[in-house]
């Protein structure tokens, strides 16, 4: 039984250190805003991400991973697995990696159609989530 409840608390303890604070990953200092093709959107635990390509101004095509809020979070905004098709273009703002890397924590998204989709997290040490400034 002893065993049971120690195997128990190193799987909770692993989970704990599985998901981060925004501060630990990503730099509120290096705001990002993306324009690109949505390649595959996962919702997996503890946070879904959108993998894009982004064309820069050098024809280069750079691969970005937009980390979003949990599946249970985006699916009480409205979201769904099939929200974001691969081929939608999508206009990403939020943060960039702390080690500069083609990673960010999602804010917002928006559509083509010009809707907004709420992506981030809430209070885990982020800036304010704007999605009400314009």
């Amino acid at each position: 039984m002893a065993a049971a409840a120690a195997l128990l608390m190193v799987g909770h303890i692993s989970n704990g250190f599985a998901h981060h604070s925004f501060a630990s990953e990503f730099d509120a200092n290096r705001p990002i805003e993306l324009t690109g093709i949505v390649k595959e959107m996962r919702f997996s635990n503890p946070h879904s991400w959108i993998y894009i390509e982004v064309t820069i101004e050098t024809g280069e095509v750079q691969e970005w991973a937009i980390e979003g809020a949990a599946p249970n979070a985006l699916l009480r905004r409205g979201f769904s697995r099939n929200s974001l098709p691969a081929g939608t273009e999508i206009h990403v703002r939020g943060f960039q990696a702390r080690d500069r890397t083609f990673r960010a924590a999602g804010r917002d998204i928006v559509l083509e159609d010009g809707s907004r989709l709420l992506v981030g997290s809430a209070g885990i040490g982020a800036p304010e989530s704007a999605g009400d400034e314009d």
